[in-house]
């Protein structure tokens, strides 16, 4: 009897870690939107979830990103998101290279940096 106590001693915090990251995981890309801009730059219109609480843990930035890890844009975001999910935020005039024909996007969140779900992108022609 007494081992039986013993094992469920650690399995059960272990549960409750489980529990607690499933919950506050990382931040999700849900969809992404990408125009050329006449100069030769792109717009890039993007969907994030992220299970927000407050100012503790949110989703705080999203990133284009070359296949090299190279990072051509950046949107920060400023404040928690908890009433509003998922949310659309955008970032105008990111220069992205000639030859590069897909990029991804991926979000983050100050717990987790970029930890969730990404997207790879399609570049339209400029």
């Amino acid at each position: 009897m007494m081992k039986v106590f013993k094992r469920a001693a650690y399995f059960f915090p272990a549960c409750l870690l489980a529990v607690a990251t499933a919950h506050a995981g990382g931040a999700d890309v849900v969809s992404v939107r990408v125009t050329p801009g006449s100069d030769g730059k792109y717009d890039f219109s993007v969907t994030v979830k992220h299970a927000d609480e407050g100012w503790e843990h949110y989703s705080n930035s999203w990133q284009v990103v070359g296949a090299d890890g190279t990072v051509y844009g950046e949107r920060v975001l400023l404040h928690p998101h908890v009433n509003e999910q998922p949310f659309t935020r955008s970032q105008s005039g990111i220069v992205i290279p000639d030859g590069i024909t897909e990029v991804i996007v991926r979000a983050g969140d100050n717990q987790h940096g970029f930890s969730g779900v990404e997207k790879t992108v399609a570049l339209p022609d400029r």
